[in-house]
């Protein structure tokens, strides 16, 4: 009985403890911008994660960089640096740190910060052109962040 009951705390604590996702205004950055941890404790689904960086309404990443395994997306972008080789030149923690708040690593750049809800210095509602008056979300979930590390970590050079 009491090998049960130890199980099953266990299974539950465990399963919490999967279960929880980082805030935004919660995550780590190391002192280059890296997030060593996951933001959601599990495993990014790398299929999902080329979807988003190929969505025109949620990562768009292809509308300022090229990446050549998504070549049957139009109209790619030479903004930023090419995407293909991107699990070779980074780590994990370092693109999960790029993709949350690339400013975290390049204080100068342009790319949005995908995992942020705040500290905006003046964000618009929508096309209205004036302020919003809900509360910001982030662009991308945590579990969307995770997706598109691992896609992003499939990303070897030739």
């Amino acid at each position: 009985m009491k090998l049960r009951l130890l199980t099953l705390v266990c299974a539950m604590t465990g399963a919490a403890a999967f279960a929880a996702e980082t805030d935004p205004e919660s995550v780590t950055y190391g002192e280059y911008g890296e997030v060593e941890a996951s933001l959601t404790g599990t495993v990014g689904d790398a299929a999902n994660g080329a979807l988003i960086v190929g969505d025109k309404s949620k990562g768009n990443c292809v509308a300022c960089h090229a990446v050549s395994a998504l070549a049957d997306i139009p109209f790619q972008g030479e903004v930023g640096p090419t995407l293909d080789g991107a699990g070779d030149r980074w780590s994990e923690a370092e693109l999960r740190g790029l993709v949350a708040n690339a400013k975290m690593t390049f204080e100068g750049t342009v790319m949005p910060a995908f995992y942020k809800d705040d500290g905006y210095i003046r964000p618009g509602d929508a096309y209205t052109g004036k302020a919003p008056t809900e509360p910001l979300t982030s662009i991308l979930t945590a579990q969307e962040i995770e997706d598109v590390v691992a896609f992003l970590a499939t990303l070897k050079e030739q």
